[in-house]
């Protein structure tokens, strides 16, 4: 069943192509390295793509679904960006009442402003600590769904700062890690996970940020006691009990039930190659979404949890390794995935 959107009438012969087909390509000119799928239901299937090129100036692609039975996707607009973005997402905000705002890191936060049109975008904030003469790279960010004035990024520095987007300034500023920070995520308007080099998944509450809980630790089952690190975190959307990581060059996804910290609730193992991305449904407490450079994305049924989830329901082959990969959450039978310069758009 198709997600249907308050512009039925209008976009009713877009919507019968999305009814008929099954999968959505588009072509970039360069390297897939960050993609975000946009959060307003007035722009259905939009997204914003990053690229993946060694020079100074990259660059990042606006597209929207293609009126036009010959392409599948249109480029609306495109602008630089220094260096790669390590991560975008737009303002998690499905309503028009507050400006298109995108977001995105590397060597600082950026906040872009789309216009109305979707045909030209402006720089709105460039946010930096001015405390210090270095800016350590940001690796990741998160913008807060309870509060969208708030963005937590974080640094190959070991810290994290919090920002108010609004104010242009730094509500709070923390060493989250002894090594550096790949990840970070909030569980809600307070909570936020980091995931590190030192292997260590964190817990924090930005009333207290004196303290943390470790949930996770990588040399809890280390013979050697030298954990690996963890790149990625993701939580559950419908149930923030649970959250989800994995270690580099590994081919499993480890699920957490923060209620029971240090011990996997559950062991996704179903790819053959290392995994590179995953993303929860949007719209369930226990379904998720893996992929890989086994060439696969998967999506695992989780209710038999704590009971072992050992195969996939679902399963697509691409042409090459997943390295990116996002659920909408607005339309939610809809799974985008990048591999090289190919972004597919999967109904699920």
């Amino acid at each position: 069943m198709y997600y249907q959107t308050h512009r039925e009438a209008e976009q009713h012969d877009a919507k019968q192509r999305e009814n008929d087909k099954q999968i959505y390509t588009y072509q970039a000119d360069w390297v897939i390295y960050a993609l975000g799928f946009s959060w307003r239901e007035s722009t259905d299937f939009r997204l914003a793509l990053g690229s993946l090129k060694e020079d100074l100036t990259n660059e990042i692609q606006i597209i929207k679904l293609s009126d036009s039975d010959t392409e599948d996707f249109v480029c609306t607009t495109k602008f630089d960006h220094n260096f790669p973005a390590t991560k975008l997402l737009w303002l998690p905000d499905r309503s028009d009442s507050h400006p298109d705002l995108l977001a995105t890191t590397s060597d600082f936060l950026r906040i872009w402003e789309v216009d109305d049109d979707n045909k030209s975008v402006s720089c709105k904030s460039e946010l930096k600590d001015n405390t210090q003469t270095f800016s350590a790279p940001l690796t990741s960010f998160d913008w807060n769904q309870k509060d969208p004035s708030i963005i937590g990024v974080c640094s190959l520095d070991t810290t994290c700062s919090i920002w108010d987007v609004g104010r242009e300034s730094i509500k709070a500023q923390l060493i989250a890690h002894d090594k550096e920070v790949f990840d970070i995520g909030f569980q809600d308007i307070n909570s936020f996970a980091t995931v590190g080099a030192d292997g260590s998944m964190r817990l924090f509450d930005l009333r207290a940020l004196e303290h943390s809980t470790i949930l996770y630790e990588t040399n809890h089952q280390s013979t050697t006691g030298e954990g690996k690190p963890l790149l990625k975190l993701g939580w559950n959307n419908q149930d923030p009990s649970y959250i989800a990581t994995f270690e580099p060059d590994s081919s499993k996804v480890v699920i957490l039930d923060i209620r029971v910290p240090m011990i996997p609730v559950c062991e996704l193992e179903g790819h053959t190659d290392y995994v590179d991305a995953f993303s929860w449904a949007p719209h369930s407490s226990c379904h998720i979404c893996t992929a890989g450079d086994d060439m696969q994305a998967l999506i695992w049924d989780l209710s038999v949890m704590p009971s072992a989830v050992t195969d996939p329901i679902l399963s697509y082959k691409a042409d090459a390794e997943i390295t990116s990969l996002q659920w909408s959450a607005t339309q939610h039978d809809w799974v985008a995935i990048s591999f090289n310069k190919t972004l597919q758009m999967l109904r699920v």
